[in-house]
């Protein structure tokens, strides 16, 4: 019998849930995709339905799969990528959520992380977790649940209760509830994981007052974790590769070694830099960040967060009516010669690296009347351009080597004009791959390599292909202009 070569990803992100099927050359030949409702029950609030996550992937995994023409005995395997910080708690017995899942954009625990910080535990933090304290992570999430929703301390401290990120969640649905499991990339996104030992903290449990029966084994990024239920696709298929969308990214993009930088540019910027097997702590508000863990040997990286990059296109297209689809914003970008002055911060829920100023809010600058939509799209598109710079720029003053080249995927990096952009303000070369789909093919990557499917990153390392290249031809003195009109409203939006 012919061993299965195809590997089932599902991505789950924060507007919507998609499942990809992909070849052993590393090639989608079949996607599914829904939207995912957003709730936004206070300001600065945001909340999804984890059964609305369930639902939605479970049914494009078998829409993908029948799209490949594929049965689960055809399938290696399964990974899993996922919006990371998105907190769930659900019970055991029925496997039912007591609340909606907060989402990593929310805010609400601001104030509980202002506490803390002025207790002057952010040192203690920083130093296990390579985290700051932001209501970004899941910890505060957590103990919001617990305090807030009633009963909730008592069942979690009793055993009763579950917590995870969306992998963790979707793992639990997919394997019947037999796996209660997470991996060490989402672990270390919750405020709650000492990176360097790889394992939870009893010391920053007590900090945030979480009960260690609430949490879910650290295993590897790669291995098996479990099957799915064999009811779910007709027989069980082995689920053997999770992380975080991030770092999934980076996997995808086969940034596998030390200075090889990526960025994603979908609902936020993620941008992460390889830094080997020593994680390398930031003096300018960077995140330290486990990689990937793969035979229990942990790559880290440096990560820079913007909250807000295709974000501020669907406003564009939902909050204002500018635009129909995000695809029109190249086009329009293009209409005018630059942005007439005008600057769009886009501190829709505050600012993330290198500023972490969860009170700061979107601002526009330079308005005048022979303004039009087309300057105002074109500052939208800057601004996840500029907020790019700052952060490769931050890097640098870390020690970090410049690179010369920044591989792209996420929605946004489907516009060419954005990619050229950004090349010329960064002063480097811009990769988009052939397959965009990176972050899918990341928790394939890792599923594959689980199952025999790919050998070695080696092997990982020669599928990528790059499908278009972007190379700066900016004056030097036109580049430092355009960032200092961006410094200049960026400096606005943050009171300074």
């Amino acid at each position: 019998m012919t061993r299965p070569r195809h590997i089932l990803a599902i991505d789950q992100g924060t507007t919507s849930t998609r499942s990809i099927v992909f070849d052993a050359r590393g090639r989608a030949v079949a996607l599914a995709r829904r939207e995912l409702a957003q709730h936004y029950p206070a300001d600065g609030w945001v909340e999804h339905d984890p059964e609305d996550i369930w639902r939605d992937a479970l049914a494009t995994a078998g829409e993908a799969l029948q799209r490949a023409g594929l049965a689960a005995r055809d399938v290696a395997a399964v990974g899993i990528t996922n919006q990371r910080e998105t907190t769930v708690v659900w019970e055991r017995a029925t496997g039912r959520p007591i609340h909606r899942a907060i989402v990593w954009q929310d805010r609400r625990t601001a104030e509980a992380c202002a506490r803390l910080r002025s207790d002057g535990t952010e040192a203690l933090v920083r130093r296990r977790t390579g985290l700051l304290l932001d209501p970004y992570f899941s910890g505060t999430k957590l103990a919001w649940l617990l305090d807030t929703v009633p009963g909730t301390r008592v069942r979690a401290e009793r055993g009763e209760l579950a917590f995870g990120t969306v992998d963790t969640f979707l793992l639990w649905r997919l394997s019947g509830g037999r796996v209660h499991a997470t991996d060490v990339t989402n672990a270390s996104r919750t405020l709650l994981l000492d990176i360097r030992r790889g394992d939870w903290d009893d010391e920053l449990l007590r900090l945030f007052g979480i009960p260690r029966a609430l949490l879910p084994e650290v295993l590897d990024s790669s291995g098996v974790f479990g099957t799915t239920a064999p009811g779910l696709f007709g027989a069980a298929i082995p689920v053997a590769g999770i992380a975080g969308d991030q770092q999934a990214a980076l996997f995808g993009q086969a940034c596998f070694e030390p200075g090889m930088v990526k960025s994603t540019y979908g609902t936020g910027c993620f941008l992460l830099l390889n830094t080997g097997t020593t994680p390398v702590e930031s003096r300018n508000r960077l995140l330290t960040t486990p990689a990937y863990r793969i035979g229990g040997r942990t790559t880290y990286a440096m990560e820079g967060s913007i909250f807000v990059a295709g974000a501020a296109i669907k406003w564009l297209r939902d909050g204002l009516g500018l635009i129909r689809d995000a695809a029109e914003t190249d086009a329009l970008a293009r209409q005018v010669p630059d942005s007439h002055g005008v600057h769009l911060v886009p501190a829709f829920v505050g600012l993330g690296a290198p500023h972490w100023r969860p009170d700061a809010r979107g601002l526009i600058s330079g308005l005048t009347l022979d303004a039009t939509g087309a300057h105002l799209a074109r500052a939208a598109l800057e601004s996840v351009a500029f907020q790019t710079v700052d952060l490769i720029r931050a890097m640098a003053a870390d020690g970090t080597a410049r690179a010369a080249a920044i591989r792209v995927d996420g929605g946004m990096a489907a516009n060419d004009w954005f990619c050229q952009f950004l090349a010329e303000v960064l002063d480097a070369r811009v990769e988009r791959p052939v397959e965009v789909e990176t972050t899918a093919l990341g928790a394939a990557f890792l599923a594959g390599l689980a199952t025999g499917v790919w050998t070695d990153l080696a092997a990982l390392a020669a599928t990528w292909a790059s499908g278009a290249e972007f190379r700066p031809a900016m004056a030097a003195d036109r580049r430092a202009a355009l960032h200092a009109g961006w410094q200049a409203a960026l400096a606005r939006a943050l009171g300074s």
